[in-house]
């Protein structure tokens, strides 16, 4: 089970930007291969850092203008704000101890 939200272009400011703690998106799309893989990676990362991460999931082919404001040219596209403002970014799959890497560095 997905402990990362779906979000979208309507509630990006909401549940990103005005987030009181660290919020990483995934960029992904249905037809994407390795966002599949990068799927389940997230959601056992985001067992652990529940606490102090939210993770939220954001479908570029439905949600073209955050995709677009962000620049987001390749997926799976991570992304991870603080106090909304995004602070880091990381394309590609990444294994289970890369992401918390990713973070640990981050928050």
């Amino acid at each position: 089970m997905s402990n990362a939200i779906d979000i979208n272009d309507d509630n990006f400011d909401s549940e990103v930007l005005e987030s009181d703690k660290p919020v990483l998106i995934d960029f992904w799309a249905e037809w994407c291969g390795p966002c599949k893989v990068l799927g389940p990676v997230i959601d056992e990362v985001s067992v652990d850092y529940s606490e102090k991460v939210k993770f939220v999931k954001l479908n570029i082919d439905n949600n073209p203008s955050n995709t677009q404001k962000y620049g987001i040219r390749g997926i799976p596209t991570l992304l991870l704000f603080k106090n909304g403002e995004k602070v880091d970014t990381s394309v590609g799959v990444l294994s289970k101890s890369e992401l918390a890497s990713f973070l640990d560095k981050n928050i």
